[in-house]
């Protein structure tokens, strides 16, 4: 049992003015946290509490399915080296250098450590196999730390990796942690979604995340109502209905028209008449190539034509040349490659290389405009436009993909059980990522070397997967789903306290001794309680109550002397009278139809 009147529990009437997230907000006014520098922040009693029961449910689940370890947060280069990442990460990588001069850098996460583990350690199949997990402080230097714990630039992760000897047993692995966590997620009170996703600097093949759903997210998803389908807008993809093609002019070729001013795609469409869908759009990009073997990095051309209705989205752009990073053209390089000006740039006699990211330029075609005719694209010459431009026909590409965003309302693209498509339509929303697992395959043991003799005797590679949960992100996630005007509600599987018992005179010494025999007999109910026995006014403890996260609330008053108290649920902003006799069990009981009704709920 703790006395409100001994901890440290600094709480704000207002929230600071850079404050613009819920969970910021909240955690600040609640006396979570306060901010040390940008993106740093020094965790207070109640943040703690909080951040300690989550970690010890990621810890419990875990054990089920690996063993814990502890590595260094100071790294050397030359793991980092030895996997291609230490010029890969860039900035986002601190960076230090020893008395000696040896080039360090604080751990953003740890493949190549443990992977240069497994190298040493593990020599046979019989030793797989293996899933090693940590929970420790990592570090990004993020270029715009925000949103309090959603963006900084030192968080606390838990993060695993396997090794097995082959698919089928990575399969298994990446599948115990799915199921791991799932239960983590449902125990720590989040309503979340499990969607396909972007692999990112990561690397390897499959890959899922685990969002809930904010207006604080950064990451946006698209999911359907009908089957459940949900992917991270980076990699979801869409169903488009049949697009209605315009009918050709003069002899069908394409035809020089005058345009002039029209830069815009809704100053094209309106020119025409035409939808948008029928314009080909162009978004020209410089891509950076890394250098292999000691080489340096260079940067390339690229074209990219799509719809006038449609985005490009970078990252599955990224993915399908083969690119590290990309910026837009400047006019001299638009001038090199197009010998054309912005708005009025596209695709019909360009000169392209036969593979991505070569010598000249690179041409990227969404596939949403193969098959296509009779469309609008820029001439390369101001203030003039093509019509009757037939993808195939009248231009060639190196590489067709999906680079697109699919929109809001565009048709899901699962199928049913009878093969039929499916009827939904795709809702897009902000989330915000708690966990994200991938299968690597053999990007960091290939590149380090790492073997194992396998039934037969043969050296071979292990197969690898890593999983990261984000400590401090289940809290912000929790308190962003689950907050009013007043505060916020935390599940007691997480809050700093289960129950505060409010004395609502503490002066009053009958009532302050009830206070104290019921916050005892809760404490002794195994019940984690916080007893309020400030010498403040009633209102300024009920409504500090409200803000600090705590689920249920008990009210010690003048009904105490008729032998009953006040229970306040949180969540529900209800109460009701019950006997100081029942009071206790009654409160054991709801809370363990929380946990059951956590577990039902589960994952969306």
């Amino acid at each position: 049992m703790h006395s409100w009147s001994k901890l440290f529990i600094p709480t704000l009437r207002e929230a600071p003015t850079d404050a613009e997230v819920a969970s910021h907000k909240f955690l600040l006014r609640a006396g979570y946290i306060r901010q040390l520098g940008a993106g740093i922040y020094n965790y207070l009693p109640l943040g703690q509490r909080s951040l300690n029961k989550i970690i010890a449910i990621v810890r419990e689940e875990m054990d089920k399915i690996g063993q814990e370890f502890y590595l260094p947060a100071i790294l050397p280069k030359e793991p980092w080296v030895e996997s291609g990442r230490w010029a890969a990460m860039g900035e986002n990588m601190f960076r230090l250098k020893d008395r000696k001069g040896a080039d360090l850098c604080l751990g953003m996460t740890h493949e190549e450590i443990m992977t240069s583990m497994a190298r040493s350690e593990l020599r046979s199949y019989k030793q797989l196999p293996q899933i090693w997990y940590q929970i420790q402080a990592k570090f990004r230097d993020e270029p715009r730390p925000k949103a309090g714990l959603l963006r900084v630039r030192q968080f606390t992760m838990k993060d695993s990796y396997s090794f097995d000897i082959d698919k089928a047993g990575l399969d298994k692995s990446y599948d115990l942690h799915d199921a791991a966590y799932r239960r983590i997620f449902t125990r720590c009170g989040l309503n979340f979604v499990v969607v396909e996703a972007d692999s990112g600097a990561m690397g390897g093949s499959q890959s899922q995340e685990f969002m809930v759903y904010t207006d604080a997210g950064e990451d946006l998803i698209a999911s359907c109502p009908v089957c459940g389908y949900a992917a991270n807008l980076e990699k979801a993809t869409s169903r488009l209905d049949a697009a209605t093609e315009i009918e050709s002019t003069g002899d069908g070729t394409p035809e020089l028209v005058y345009t002039p001013g029209c830069a815009a795609i809704s100053d094209v469409a309106e020119f025409f008449k035409i939808s948008p869908a029928s314009d080909i759009k162009c978004v020209a990009y410089m891509a950076l190539k890394r250098g292999a073997a000691g080489k340096p990095d260079t940067w390339h051309g690229v074209a990219t034509f799509l719809r006038g209705d449609h985005q490009v989205n970078e990252t599955k752009l990224l993915a399908a040349i083969g690119g590290a990073d990309l910026r837009t053209m400047q006019a001299e390089e638009l001038s090199q490659f197009f010998n054309g000006p912005a708005g009025f740039l596209g695709p019909v006699g360009l000169t392209h290389n036969a593979k991505p990211l070569e010598d000249g330029l690179t041409v990227v075609v969404d596939k949403s405009l193969q098959g296509r005719k009779n469309l609008v694209a820029g001439a390369n010459k101001l203030d003039y436009h093509l019509r009757n431009v037939v993808p195939g026909r009248d231009f060639t590409w190196t590489i067709a993909a999906n680079i697109r965003s699919v929109n809001e309302g565009e048709a899901c693209p699962q199928t049913a059980h009878d093969s039929s498509p499916c009827a939904g339509k795709l809702v897009v929303g902000k989330a915000v990522e708690v966990g994200h697992i991938f299968k690597l395959g053999y990007k960091y043991t290939e590149s380090m070397g790492a073997r194992v003799l396998d039934i037969n005797g043969k050296e071979v590679m292990p197969i690898m997967g890593s999983y990261g949960i984000g400590i401090e992100r289940i809290l912000t996630a929790a308190i962003e789903q689950s907050n009013d005007k007043n505060g916020f509600w935390l599940p007691s599987s997480i809050a700093p306290f289960t129950v505060v018992v409010t004395v609502t005179n503490s002066s009053d010494a009958e009532l302050a001794k009830t206070g104290q025999s019921l916050a005892a007999q809760l404490d002794a109910a195994g019940l984690d309680v916080l007893l309020d026995d400030r010498d403040e006014r009633a209102g300024v403890k009920f409504k500090d109550a409200d803000l600090v996260g705590i689920p249920y609330r008990i009210n010690v008053g003048k009904k105490a002397a008729g032998g009953f108290v006040e229970l306040v649920t949180r969540a529900t902003s209800t109460s009701v009278d019950v006997g100081l006799h029942e009071v206790v069990a009654l409160l054991k009981e709801r809370v363990q139809e929380d946990t059951l009704r956590l577990t039902a709920e589960g994952s969306l």
